[in-house]
């Protein structure tokens, strides 16, 4: 009698999890963090970069919005 989860089965399946997991998750963040840093200094080819980045990895960008935060820093005046 065959086993119904082939090795060939597992070795897709974590393939797939880990492809899943690259795009939703791990890409996403490195984006994240690449838009934290050249947001306010980014030239506009960049920029329009980075809008297709936003598109094509947007799944992922949704599950990390809630952590987006792109509000200008705060700046000190001297007195």
């Amino acid at each position: 009698m065959q086993s119904i989860l082939t090795q060939e089965t597992i070795i897709i399946a974590l393939i797939y999890l880990s492809l899943s997991v690259l795009y939703l998750l791990v890409i996403p963040a490195v984006i994240y963090y690449y838009l934290n840093t050249r947001w306010y200094v980014a030239s506009s080819w960049e920029r329009g970069f980075m809008y297709f980045l936003m598109s094509f990895f947007f799944p992922g960008m949704l599950l990390l919005s809630p952590f987006l935060n792109f509000r200008p820093q705060r700046r000190t005046i001297k007195a």
